[in-house]
């Protein structure tokens, strides 16, 4: 279904001299959550639930092992994603994300229905 972007809720407008750049920043804070190329598909993937490292490189193809790897840790750190390791032979690992994390899912939502919208 696609949706007008009139549809969706608006945000408060960024009015010059607010300091939005300063390290107190919502904008600012959420990007360095958020932002980059990966983390939004790995959250969106873990947003039905928990998935081991494995189903994740396979549901994301194009990203690589090297930037999975960084971008799960970098999730971790940031406690958007729970990680938990299992002393088992070959070593298993699952990820879901915390309740934090799980914030990040009705942005997901805004940003697919701006994406629909721009596809008209």
């Amino acid at each position: 279904m696609k949706r007008n972007i009139s549809t969706l809720p608006s945000a408060s407008v960024h009015h010059a001299g607010d300091n939005s750049h300063s390290p107190g920043c919502p904008v600012r804070k959420a990007m360095e959550i958020v932002g980059g190329k990966w983390k939004l598909f790995i959250i969106q993937q873990l947003g039905t639930g928990m998935m081991r490292y494995g189903d994740l490189k396979r549901a994301i193809p194009d990203i690589s092992e090297k930037m999975l790897i960084q971008e799960l840790k970098s999730l971790v750190d940031l406690g958007i994603l729970e990680k938990k390791s299992f002393g088992e032979i070959p070593p298993r690992v699952e990820y879901r994300l915390t309740q934090q994390g799980k914030k990040a899912l009705p942005l997901l939502e805004h940003i697919k229905a701006f994406g629909e919208a721009m596809m008209d």
